[in-house]
């Protein structure tokens, strides 16, 4: 390989001064972001493209990426929202007959900064052992600056707890997503809200295939505006940023609670709904990402291998079924837990229609283990019509 082909020199700089030397990969210039690894063997494209990656440099454990191309189908929003990218052995032309293009292009068309070529086991390893934290990726002329002046960069910028971000990865108009356009026959069985947050496009896509008519909504639409679409459900999407910062959709949430509207969250959800019910959250020291990621749902004693994507969660009583701090939404139990540390991944309403999960049941890119979620959400509406009619009558 000549010179001119050469990829340029990149590095990446860590908070507390640990540097990783590679070459670039994508755009050349500097990312800057909160260092986090994923354990997926496979959906790049879709972990890329998830609004919930917003100021974040993924750093993927799986060491060859890039094999199977990129193509718009599995895209899971509009553009790659990832700050910056770290694999280990990028791939040098896909092998899939799905393929469009080559993810290097794809990440240099976007302008998305990455770095290859570095041991992302080491590096996992140094953020399971230390937490993630702020960094940069530089490549190109940016790789050639002193040393001292790029990590005062990398710890300049702020830090990802204390950080209102769904606004910014939120759709700005309202739309609709039909049953019809998605293979039911037949008129929608229910109508739904959904807040998006920086929500994924399989979601909506999920609800609809099921009959359920969906009102995606901006991040700051206001609860009379929501109800005046007069839903029989409300969904609160997953989204970045930290949740103590979400008190206008807290608010939102506990507004459609008190009017007896059924509820049903994800992710981003899960942490508003706790929010709502009174209990705090908190920051994990290195986060859940993958989906790989193990959970028992305590209702059945099932353990679901699920995708998740999160570095905050609840903190909720683990045992046991108290009444939430904000009483008037009576007895609350934590009905997921995560197998690996014991984190909340699930909260269920005893006395109100409400329930919510940690994960993302929509799987894209996978598993499946958690799509019964949809239809739980179906049939807590249902029961809750039924029981209207019954006490109209």
């Amino acid at each position: 390989m000549s010179d001119a082909t050469m990829p340029a020199q990149a590095l990446l700089v860590l908070e507390d001064g640990r540097t990783f030397r590679g070459s670039s990969y994508g755009a050349q210039g500097t990312a800057l972001g909160e260092a986090v690894f994923t354990t997926g063997m496979t959906g790049y494209q879709e972990t890329l493209t998830d609004p919930s990656y917003a100021r974040q440099l993924i750093v993927q454990t799986a060491p060859h990426i890039g094999n199977t191309g990129v193509n718009q189908a599995d895209n899971e929003s509009a553009k790659i929202w990832a700050a910056g990218y770290v694999v280990r052995d990028a791939a040098r032309r896909p092998s899939n007959w799905r393929s469009e293009g080559t993810l290097d292009d794809e990440l240099t068309t976007q302008g998305v900064v990455g770095i290859q070529g570095v041991d992302t086991r080491a590096i996992t390893r140094h953020l399971r052992e230390r937490g993630t934290m702020k960094a940069g990726i530089f490549s190109g002329a940016s790789a050639a600056r002193p040393a001292a002046e790029l990590l005062a960069e990398v710890q300049a910028q702020p830090s990802m707890a204390g950080l209102r971000l769904a606004e910014e990865v939120s759709v700005k108009e309202a739309y609709v997503v039909e049953p019809a356009d998605h293979g039911w026959d037949g008129e929608p069985i229910f109508n739904i809200v959904a807040l998006d947050l920086g929500m994924k496009a399989m979601t909506p896509h999920r609800f609809a295939e099921r009959g359920v008519r969906v009102h995606v909504l901006p991040a700051t639409t206001t609860f009379e505006e929501a109800q005046a679409l007069n839903p029989d459900g409300v969904f609160i999407s997953n989204g970045p940023g930290d949740p103590a910062t979400a008190d206008r959709q807290v608010g939102f949430v506990r507004s459609f609670l008190d009017a007896g509207v059924p509820y049903f969250g994800i992710c981003f959800g899960n942490q508003i709904l706790g929010r709502a019910f009174g209990f705090g959250t908190y920051k994990l020291r290195y986060g859940h990402r993958g989906m790989n990621q193990p959970v028992l749902d305590r209702s059945t004693g099932k353990v679901e291998i699920t995708s998740q994507n999160h570095g905050f969660a609840v903190d909720a009583p683990l045992d046991g079924a108290p009444l939430a701090p904000e009483e008037r939404y009576g007895r609350v139990e934590v009905s997921h837990i995560s197998l690996n540390d014991q984190v909340v991944e699930g909260l269920s309403a005893l006395d109100i229609p409400a329930f919510s999960v940690q994960y993302h049941p929509e799987a894209a890119a996978g598993p499946h283990d958690a799509a019964y979620l949809f239809d739980r959400f179906i049939k807590l509406m249902t029961d809750y019509k039924t029981a209207q009619s019954q006490e109209n009558k």
